[in-house]
């Protein structure tokens, strides 16, 4: 018997606003119609009557997992246009902020994937372990979502040999968390069964689509921003591009507990090889001449892009956003069909869609 399922921005086993109307016959997905507005707010037309400064921080609200890539992308551009070139420190600074927001991105998928196959354990430590990465963020910014640390020519402030001690500490408490972590996942036989095989999207699938991140590389695609287009000083750093080859829910899991540890791979280098030196060029306003660049950065989910417009006034002519969750998103109708119905939210889940990155 066929029937539809609808599940809608309030079901409570999805994290964010996604509406999916479902064709099921028994308990199998023939077909999967999603939509998405539910959280459009309009962000791009907005930083187009707003000031540079503003913008500044309008951008980091696009999303709040990954609003430190945001700005940094955000300004990349503002810095390429106007011929600014940061402090080698700087860009030791935001190497550490970035990694440490991608590991508590990454928690905060692993945690909801345990929490889907009601996983409790798992999910409990998952979220403990995030929340020590959280708390350190708090330290270092002053808040534990919303930054504010990136401006034009560096970054706010400078660390202290307390913060970076800190960060040191902080890391080595996670390289043992995520050994533990890593055995919920991989170890438990009842956890595999519910993630092994489960939403799988194949390489060729993973390139029409073009599928990005942690998501794109559980399926084999080689890609990653840092190693292909080094920015922020990325190439001074050694680590592996981590990918899988099955392409299902377990594969993306092993991605980003790997990721995990790359990501404490290039703090612990960052903070031994810290250079000399200021961090900004002075709290001034900038004046941005006219021109156009598009930078990119590997954000959490993947490839992040903003195309920056100046028309030499003191407003951006046009920012354009391109998130990787805008590009994985497309690809959710093709790998919930022919799955169980029960397993549709672990799949939605383990594609780590953000849907405040997909509306804008």
């Amino acid at each position: 018997m066929a029937y539809k399922v609808y599940f809608d921005p309030h079901n409570p086993t999805l994290d964010e606003p996604i509406s999916l109307v479902l064709q099921v016959e028994g308990e199998t997905v023939k077909d999967a119609q999603v939509e998405v507005g539910f959280n459009h707010r309009g962000i791009e037309k907005l930083c187009s009557e707003k000031k540079y400064v503003k913008t500044l921080s309008l951008v980091e609200r696009v999303c709040g997992k990954c609003s430190f890539s945001h700005s940094l992308c955000y300004i990349l551009a503002l810095e390429e246009i106007a011929g600014i070139i940061t402090t080698k420190r700087a860009e030791y600074f935001r190497v550490i902020m970035a990694e440490i927001e991608r590991m508590q991105s990454h928690y905060y998928c692993l945690g909801n994937i345990a929490k889907s196959i009601g996983f409790e354990s798992a999910f409990y430590s998952v979220f403990a372990t995030r929340e020590k990465i959280m708390d350190l963020i708090e330290s270092l910014m002053g808040n534990r979502i919303y930054y504010g640390f990136n401006i034009i020519g560096g970054v706010k402030r400078d660390f202290l040999k307390n913060d970076l001690d800190a960060i040191s500490y902080i890391a080595a408490e996670i390289r043992e968390d995520n050994k533990n972590i890593s055995k919920f996942f991989l170890d438990d036989s009842i956890a595999k069964s519910r993630l092994k095989g489960v939403g799988i999207l194949s390489f060729d699938d993973a390139l029409d689509y073009g599928a990005s991140g942690p998501y794109g590389r559980a399926s084999g695609i080689e890609h990653d921003v840092r190693l292909d287009d080094p920015y922020c000083s990325y190439g001074d750093f050694n680590f592996n591009l981590i990918k899988g080859t099955n392409g299902d829910v377990l594969s993306r899991v092993k991605v980003r507990l790997l990721e995990v540890d790359e990501s404490l791979g290039i703090i612990e280098q960052a903070i031994r090889d810290m250079p000399q030196g200021k961090v900004n060029l002075g709290f001034l306003d900038f004046e941005i001449p006219e021109g156009e660049y598009l930078s990119r950065v590997e954000s959490p989910r993947g490839e992040l892009s903003y195309y920056v417009v100046s028309r030499q006034n003191d407003k951006p002519y046009r920012v354009a956003i391109n998130t990787p969750s805008f590009k994985n998103y497309l690809s959710i109708g093709g790998i919930l069909k022919e799955s169980n119905l029960q397993d549709v939210p672990v799949i939605v889940t383990s594609m780590d869609i953000c849907l405040s990155c997909v509306d804008r």
